[in-house]
C-alpha cells in the first residue's frame, strides 16, 4: 500500500522536480506534468500502457471521461501498490514529461 507521502518523497528524489499546486491538489513537475493528486488516495501519472493496466486490473488502474483526451494518464489507486510498482510508474511517468537535460 502506498500513500500520498510516497508519492511526494519519491518525486523529489529525482533530479529536475519541483512540486506545485494544480487544480488545488498536489502535483510534480519534470519539464511538464508527471504526477498529480487527483483525488485523496487516487494518482494521476502517465504511461504508454493505459490499456493494457485497465484491462487486467480495473480495480487499481482506471480513468474518466475527463482523462478520454489525454491517452498517456492513467488513475492509480494507491492503497493497491506496493512501493516498488509506484516507482515503476513514477519512473515512467517522469521519463515521459521530460526530465531536465543533464546540466553541462
Amino acid at each position: 500500500m502506498s500513500s500520498e507521502a510516497d508519492v511526494r518523497s519519491f518525486c523529489l528524489a529525482l533530479p529536475g522536480v519541483t512540486e506545485r499546486l494544480s487544480w488545488q491538489q498536489p502535483a510534480w513537475f519534470a519539464r511538464a506534468l508527471m504526477a498529480r493528486m487527483w483525488e485523496d488516495g487516487i494518482l494521476t501519472v502517465k504511461t504508454t500502457e493505459r490499456e493494457a493496466l485497465a484491462g487486467t486490473d480495473p480495480d487499481t488502474y482506471y480513468w474518466t471521461p475527463h482523462h478520454d483526451r489525454s491517452p498517456q494518464l492513467v488513475l492509480v489507486r494507491l492503497d493497491r501498490v506496493d512501493s516498488a510498482e509506484l516507482e515503476e510508474l513514477l519512473l515512467e511517468s517522469y521519463r515521459l514529461a521530460g526530465p531536465l537535460p543533464p546540466a553541462g
